[in-house]
């Protein structure tokens, strides 16, 4: 599968086709408070990431910029992630949702992430220049209208660190990549499945937004 992106940039259209999707996990800076998360979600029954952090390849078909998306059940839910997008040789930030089935993660993370469209808000921005820009970034979610998560990407490797240690993982790729970044621990504590889910990224004077509805599939 493919797809084609056409996000709002700087008052015109970017129009991208990724040919490589790269979902990271376990992007946290302190990698004794990710050792804990590993460690907290296996005793649910997760099993641990191959490496820290860990890259997972999807199918670019899996990214979308629709306001509904379709899951297998009740126990997914999703995420505010920095969104990298690689294009013509220059980086871009925008918002999206790892939206990952639960049931399935417990017998492969890879899989529970293949199993959910990754829905993408329709605006990006240039990549700041510099740790001290991306750590002001803040990130906010809510699911059904409740607060699910809410931080700055100080928490989260840069994307130099992080886009250094894709490439040792993977070799180089070509053509427009789109690298989802990480994500911030729940304010709760556990996922929550729900149907609306609303996210938000905010860098200097922009908000980024994404928004969006999941609704079971019949077949």
């Amino acid at each position: 599968m493919s797809a084609t992106l056409r996000l709002r940039f700087n008052g015109g259209e970017l129009e991208c086709a990724p040919r490589h999707l790269i979902v990271a996990g376990y992007t946290g800076r302190d990698e004794a408070a990710a050792r804990v998360h590993i460690e907290e979600l296996a005793a649910i029954g997760v099993p641990e990431p191959p490496s820290v952090p860990a890259f997972y390849r999807l199918d670019p078909g899996l990214l979308t910029a629709e306001p509904v998306i379709a899951v297998a059940g009740g126990n997914t839910s999703g995420e505010v992630e920095p969104v990298l997008i690689r294009h013509r040789d220059r980086h871009y930030l925008g918002v999206g949702s790892d939206h990952t089935d639960r049931d399935i993660e417990r017998t492969g993370i890879a899989a529970a992430k293949a199993a959910c469209p990754k829905p993408l808000g329709g605006e990006v921005v240039e990549l700041p220049d510099g740790e001290a820009a991306w750590d002001a970034i803040r990130v906010e979610s809510s699911v059904d209208g409740n607060r699910y998560q809410s931080g700055t990407l100080a928490e989260l490797r840069t994307p130099g660190d992080l886009l250094g240690r894709l490439a040792d993982a993977v070799g180089d790729l070509d053509g427009d990549v789109v690298v989802f970044a990480g994500t911030l621990p729940l304010l709760g504590g556990v996922f929550a499945p729900g149907r609306r889910w609303q996210l938000s990224l905010t860098v200097g004077a922009t908000t980024l937004t994404c928004e969006y509805e999941t609704k079971w599939r019949t077949s």
